[in-house]
């Protein structure tokens, strides 16, 4: 096991390293850092526009701006700001923000998928099948950013009927923060719940579609077959044997989609206005911040590399005829 995940971990370099290359050049080519410098009125002297250049790095060739930008990650150093701010101490504590947010909305999206997944695969073709699938498809089909402007709105309302508030609809925390641990927490869930609540809604929709298909083809299989004739009780059968198998596909997708999750968030955390890694991205999308606009991509990829691999290593657990070699 551990020399597959070292072997693994060898592997995903070579694809971070070419992938963080290519998106380097592309987000160097899409604008000008100092172009909004350009503009100003009274136009701003050449020794000003010079200096500046020189601190973003934009007078060495593109080929050494990557070079400098890659060796100066492991020190730390995560690169010059179009906004003089420092990149890795703004970066960090935001990504814990977005993390909180994704981490809690996984766990919902996925207790949500298999508990409708399993119920519409064992009650197939029933009532409840069709509503859980009616239900699936219209989330699957809603936009994010409309559901959280909905749920945004119905929560003030309810505040507004009230008179208190219930829900907390903007920002991740209040200012000023409460002082002590338990109200500090209580403040932090309060901001966490209708977000959770967005992006869990539209992400379990298409999870529950894959546990559902995969439920209904595994319990045609054989060895699930021989345990019903065994005459094993029906709740062991479906959760030792047919859901255990089940989880392998779901497994892949879940991987596959924490980079969706991530962009749901940017959305997510606009709607809400949440100091995490959606407004990062979106300010240094807007400032041509090259080098904040690459820590945050640079981030997004190794939390989906790492996945991925958790990922293969599942397989092993959920099914014993796998081995990792």
């Amino acid at each position: 096991m551990l020399a597959y995940v070292l072997r693994r971990l060898l592997h995903t370099i070579p694809i971070i390293l070419v992938g963080s290359f290519i998106t380097f050049v592309m987000v160097s080519a899409s604008g000008d850092p100092l172009g909004d410098l350009l503009a100003k009125q009274p136009p701003v002297s050449p020794a000003i526009l010079a200096a500046e250049r020189h601190r973003l790095r934009l007078d060495l060739p593109l080929l050494e701006q990557y070079w400098r930008w890659l060796t100066g990650i492991f020190r730390g150093d995560w690169g010059p700001s179009v906004t003089r701010v420092d990149i890795g101490h703004e970066i960090w504590p935001r990504l814990l923000v977005s993390v909180r947010l994704v981490v809690l909305a996984v766990l919902l999206a996925l207790l949500l998928a298999l508990v409708v997944g399993v119920i519409s695969a064992v009650r197939q073709y029933s009532w409840v099948d069709y509503l859980f699938t009616s239900a699936g498809f219209l989330l699957l089909s809603m936009p994010a950013f409309w559901l959280a402007i909905l749920l945004k709105q119905q929560a003030i309302d309810v505040n507004e009927a009230t008179g208190s508030t219930l829900f907390y609809t903007v920002g991740d925390a209040s200012i000023p923060p409460p002082t002590g641990f338990w109200p500090t927490v209580s403040d932090i869930a309060g901001h966490i719940v209708l977000p959770t609540i967005v992006l869990a809604l539209t992400t379990f929709a298409p999870w529950s579609r894959f546990v559902r298909s995969s439920m209904v083809e595994v319990q045609q299989s054989d060895y699930v077959r021989l345990a019903r004739a065994k005459g094993l009780p029906r709740r062991t059968v479906l959760v030792r044997h047919a859901l255990r198998t089940a989880l392998i596909p779901l497994t892949t997708v879940v991987a596959m989609d924490l980079a969706v999750l991530f962009s749901g968030a940017v959305i997510t955390e606009t709607v809400f206005q949440w100091r995490g890694m959606g407004s990062f991205l979106l300010s240094a999308v807007r400032d041509k911040d090259i080098y904040a606009v690459m820590a945050w991509l640079l981030l997004v990829s190794v939390i989906v590399v790492l996945f991925n691999l958790v990922a293969d290593l599942l397989y092993a657990v959920l099914d014993r005829r796998i081995r990792l070699g």
